[in-house]
């Protein structure tokens, strides 16, 4: 059964409960998280999201709004059965906000099944007046949206609705036929009306459920989404398991420790690369030594990294680094306007993971020419998942020259739209008598037209596919992945611009010295490194951030 849900792929190890992202990371993944449950335009997120695109719609009336757009977007980018790879999510739990986006979709499906009721009873029952006030709304939508564009036909917009209710009021005073048809017709716009008071109050209840959401991830204290959809009760239930492996091999590739170097973007996932210090001498023996004992590149990176296990630990009891992420990396190098990526496939691969043994192969072999190359990285999670500082180190010997390069990228802060609450809307008016005095009133979260929308539609709810067709769709840019997509820069903020420049000297000092130690117990004369990687300490006291991969500085 598992192999006709999911062609072979299936290494969970079945249903669990899921959890709300990490220490560290909570902030970013809830901000993200909340958009699910956003009531604000499209538009807004496309101003925001470089490479992103909106489908036009072909009837206004049926357009998405924000959340809607976003947890339809982001559900078929990343569980869909025919979705391409993914860019790994560095500072953030991706699993988290995917659920939270079938949650905000399920809560959405419950009320436009009641709405669908609604528009079945109240609708269908009284077609042609139904189509009369959904012709009138999708007009002044049209007319309103020529409006914003400078055109004054937008002004007609109230208009139409007066024209609708004014034929409400004739078929209902004088409708045109006899016996039957008389009495349908003085209902048939009026009905309709009865059923949009109804709705308007589903509307409500459910917007203000979806607000509360939206404030408390926004706010950092949101609840976890729930989504039993995702546990199958029986083997029979084919979506449940495919939804639960569709998870489970999200998680699999957001463990993968294949990165992808997209030119002057830098490595997809950690941003780009804003400093670059390198240590290159030449291997000669000592003057008691003969020859130099021979090692490997691996032999250097393994001391390497168990000098950087050492850094959170210090002389000194005043805070200093927290426990950072230390993992060896294979890099493969992508263009810079590449519209995908495509993960190494083989017998050295288990679960978009490269094993151990051919890390160490192309750690030691592929130094030079075509292929991966590896890099050690030691990456901090800070700001609450807001700030994702990565130090790249990567050894090369080349001829008699042995090469330790370390590179810093950083990726910033989550776009502040996402951490933006809900408001309630208002409206400053003059006073009835102190006509030079103002005040606020509060208007309707849902506005008249929101609620004709949402329930236009509730019938296709169970169709996307048709909404997509008939109201337009949200397309992610590419390659897509949910943190590096909505990353702001780092620079920006005082103290994370601090934070990224910090940690690049005793890294450096760290890496240094361990390389140093490997070659020295081999019998390297290691004056020449030791002055250089002297030097390298004090430049980078001093280096500032700059674009390294456009290679303008």
């Amino acid at each position: 059964m598992g192999a006709a849900v999911t062609d072979g792929f299936d290494f969970s190890p079945g249903a669990q409960v899921p959890l709300l992202g990490t220490d560290g990371e909570t902030a970013a993944t809830q901000a993200l998280a909340s958009a699910a449950y956003r009531d604000s335009t499209m538009q807004e997120l496309v101003d925001i999201s470089d490479g992103a695109k909106i489908t036009p719609p072909r009837l206004s009336l049926f357009e998405p709004n924000l959340g809607e757009a976003f947890a339809r977007a982001v559900q078929v980018r990343m569980l869909g059965a025919a979705r391409g790879e993914l860019v790994q999510s560095f500072g953030i739990e991706p699993q988290t906000v995917v659920e939270h986006c079938l949650a905000a979709t399920r809560i959405r499906q419950e009320r436009d099944t009641r709405l669908a009721a609604v528009m079945g009873v109240c609708g269908v029952l009284f077609l042609p007046g139904t189509l009369a006030w959904l012709g009138a709304f999708q007009l002044r939508r049209s007319l309103t949206g020529l409006k914003e564009k400078g055109n004054r036909a937008g002004a007609l917009g109230g208009a139409v609705l007066a024209v609708a209710a004014v034929l409400a009021i004739l078929l209902a005073i004088r409708p045109p036929f006899t016996g039957f048809w008389r009495e349908y017709f003085r209902l048939v716009m009026i009905v309709p009306v009865i059923g949009w008071f109804l709705a308007r109050r589903m509307c409500e209840r459910t917007a203000k459920d979806l607000r509360d959401r939206w404030g408390g991830l926004a706010g950092g204290s949101g609840v976890g989404a729930k989504i039993p959809e995702a546990v199958p009760r029986n083997p029979n239930q084919l979506r449940a398991e495919t939804l639960r492996q569709s998870l489970a091999k999200l998680a699999a590739e957001q463990s993968s420790n294949v990165v992808f170097y997209a030119g002057p973007k830098g490595i997809l996932g950690m941003g780009s690369r804003w400093g670059s210090w390198q240590m290159a001498e030449e291997l000669v023996p000592r003057e008691d030594m003969k020859e130099i004992n021979p090692f490997r590149s691996w032999d250097v990176v393994r001391a390497i990294h168990d000098r950087l296990r050492m850094l959170e630990r210090g002389p000194l009891h005043t805070g200093g680094f927290p426990r950072p992420s230390i993992r060896h990396w294979v890099v493969a190098p992508i263009g810079e306007g590449a519209g995908s990526i495509s993960r190494p496939t083989g017998t050295e691969v288990e679960a978009y993971t490269v094993k151990d043994f051919e890390i160490q192969r192309i750690c030691n072999n592929q130094q030079f020419g075509k292929g991966n190359r590896h890099y050690l990285g030691v990456q901090f999670v800070l700001w609450d998942g807001n700030l994702v500082i990565t130090l790249m180190t990567t050894v090369t010997v080349l001829a008699q020259t042995l090469r330790v390069e370390v590179t810093g990228h950083a990726l910033g802060p989550i776009k502040g739209l996402f951490s933006s609450k809900p408001s309630a809307p208002t409206k400053t008016v003059n006073k009835s008598f102190k006509f030079w005095e103002t005040k606020k009133i509060s208007l309707p979260v849902v506005t008249p037209a929101e609620v004709v929308r949402l329930t236009a539609r509730a019938p296709f709810t169970r169709f996307p596919a048709v909404l997509d067709y008939l109201g337009g769709s949200f397309k992610l840019p590419e390659p897509f992945g949910l943190r590096h997509t909505w990353a702001d820069k780092p620079w920006q903020h005082r103290f994370m611009a601090d934070d990224a420049l910090r940690a690049a000297t005793p890294v450096l000092r760290a890496v240094h010295a361990a390389a140093i130690q490997v070659m020295d117990e081999n019998g390297v004369d290691i004056s020449q490194f030791t002055s250089r990687s002297m030097a390298l300490s004090g430049l980078v006291q001093g280096v500032e951030p700059k674009k390294a991969d456009a290679y303008d500085a």
